[in-house]
């Protein structure tokens, strides 16, 4: 999801909630701790240079019960880091304390912002030997043979 994505989310809702990947939700007296830019800069295995840019979102679960982020308040905190810090439209990542700080894509089922699974992958499959995927054949679907004729390969 995009920056314009979540404002445009925002807008519409009374209250904000965000879902875990197990279904959960992150406690409603959460606080967005952190909006920012974050670049990366690297080079992948194959030796392509590489640099990706995301909105990081910080997502805390705090001891403050009686406080809770407003839809409005968001988009202010977002279009106030959009002008200082000249972020553009870009992807966001949310960060969040699990059992250790988890990285996820998110995501929106229309009442909720969904933290949606990342997962690592390399980017240079073609250049570090990592063998394609064959793709997978019904048996069902092969075209059955009634005969071989000669030369046809099939004996």
């Amino acid at each position: 999801m995009k920056l314009s994505e979540i404002k445009q989310h925002l807008s519409t809702l009374k209250t904000i909630a965000f879902q875990l990947p197990d279904g959960s939700l992150v406690p409603n007296h959460f606080h967005v701790t952190e909006v920012g830019k974050i670049t990366k800069n690297f080079i992948d295995c194959g030796g392509v240079v590489r640099n990706e840019e995301v909105v990081n979102f910080q997502l805390w679960n705090a001891n403050d019960y009686d406080h809770r982020l407003h839809p409005e308040k968001l988009i202010h905190i977002i279009e106030l880091s959009e002008k200082v810090l000249n972020i553009p439209d870009l992807e966001i990542e949310v960060e969040y304390q699990g059992s250790t700080i988890g990285k996820y894509g998110l995501d929106f089922d229309g009442t909720n912002f969904l933290l949606t699974t990342k997962q690592t992958d390399c980017l240079a499959k073609d250049n570090c030997g990592i063998p394609q995927e064959k793709p997978k054949v019904k048996l069902a679907d092969l075209q059955k043979q009634t005969a071989c004729t000669p030369n046809s390969g099939c004996c």
